[in-house]
């Protein structure tokens, strides 16, 4: 099978780090495509891949699936041996529920700090708004932690696709200094240390 994913620079494109974790995970192989955001030509570009006008999409032999949320799905349709949802019934609901609360909110968190992994400077205050956003996410991981089945340092025991979701929030926790309880802090580290993370981070940093 053939699996090409569009998406946006390493550096900055939350969205599309999300399936490109799960691509890795999975371990099928896949292309990926870099389109620079913001530029002059960069909506045309997407366009030519993606009628939303928007990334990641993902090419595939079954056509193409555009948005990160559908995209995992689909990969977790596609390869079921992969596990990337937890197996117990009540933990992979749990972990649905996060991961379509994080794509559909959080506002204050990414207007206030947009990810860029070169980063390393601490807001002089951060907005009320994101810092609610903040402790929900503190919140919603200890909330994950308490429904898994499965010991380990990630949400649910093992990698998947909710810490492929909460990666780019990881990204920007660390990058703007942002202060975390312990439980918290030693989840950043886990993503820091996650060799997919590693392997998008670096190509992110190389990024000109």
């Amino acid at each position: 099978m053939s699996l090409h994913l569009i998406i946006g620079d390493k550096r900055y494109s939350s969205w599309s780090m999300r399936p490109w974790l799960v691509l890795e995970m999975i371990g099928a192989p896949f292309t990926d495509q870099v389109i620079r955001l913001n530029q002059a030509d960069t909506d045309r570009l997407i366009r030519e891949h993606s009628p939303s006008g928007k990334v990641p999409a993902l090419k595939s032999e079954h056509g193409t699936i555009i948005d990160s949320l559908a995209i995992c799905e689909y990969l977790a349709e596609l390869f079921p041996k992969a596990g990337v949802w937890p197996a117990d019934t009540a933990a992979r609901a749990q972990a649905r529920s996060a991961c379509a609360q994080m794509h559909s909110g959080f506002m204050g968190l990414r207007s206030n700090l947009p990810m860029d992994l070169r980063r390393d400077e601490a807001l002089e205050v951060i907005p009320v708004e994101a810092q609610t956003d903040i402790d929900r996410v503190i919140a919603l991981w200890a909330e994950c932690r308490s429904a898994s089945k499965e010991s380990g340092p990630f949400l649910f025991g093992k990698p998947g696709i909710i810490d492929a979701f909460f990666a780019p929030v990881a990204v920007r926790l660390r990058t703007y200094r942002v202060e975390l309880p312990a439980d918290a802090a030693a989840y950043v580290e886990t993503i820091y240390q996650w060799p997919a993370f590693k392997r998008w981070q670096q190509a992110g940093l190389e990024e000109g």
